[in-house]
């Protein structure tokens, strides 16, 4: 419909999930520093960071792989399936490859290493969403 007022999407709106609360803070400050990007929670495990998930719906959740009562990969694989468009990024300290391999296969989008994180992570979550969200003008 012409002239209507179509929702405000400059802001991504994420989840972040670390059972290590200082890293956890330190990520919120590093994310919010990106003007196009919103913390709107933070879980310091795996099964609260789904519960936020299907509360809030954000556009991404920024998770730790290992993580208590759910790791990371299983919580990947059941957001997946019921939140096919959520932007699922795995942070780790952990180069292996098969744990990589299980995220990709549980429906990850992307794996940054904790060390790298800092430079990436902004610019991956700004860079994927418009992939989930194409505007309706595409």
């Amino acid at each position: 419909m012409a002239g209507a007022a179509q929702p405000e999407q400059d802001v991504i709106r994420i989840v972040l999930a670390d059972d290590d609360e200082g890293f956890l803070e330190s990520l919120r400050a590093l994310v919010e520093e990106h003007p196009s990007l919103s913390v709107e929670a933070t879980a310091t495990d795996g099964l609260r960071a789904t519960e936020l998930v299907r509360e809030l719906e954000p556009d991404a959740l920024v998770i730790d792989l290992h993580m208590p009562r759910l790791d990371g990969v299983a919580a990947i694989g059941q957001l997946r399936a019921n939140h096919p468009t959520l932007c699922l990024i795995a942070l780790t300290g952990d180069e292996s490859h098969e744990i990589h391999q299980a995220v990709a296969e549980a429906g990850g989008d992307a794996v940054l290493l904790k060390s790298q994180m800092v430079e990436n992570l902004a610019e991956r979550l700004v860079a994927t969403i418009p992939l989930l969200h194409p505007s309706p003008e595409a």
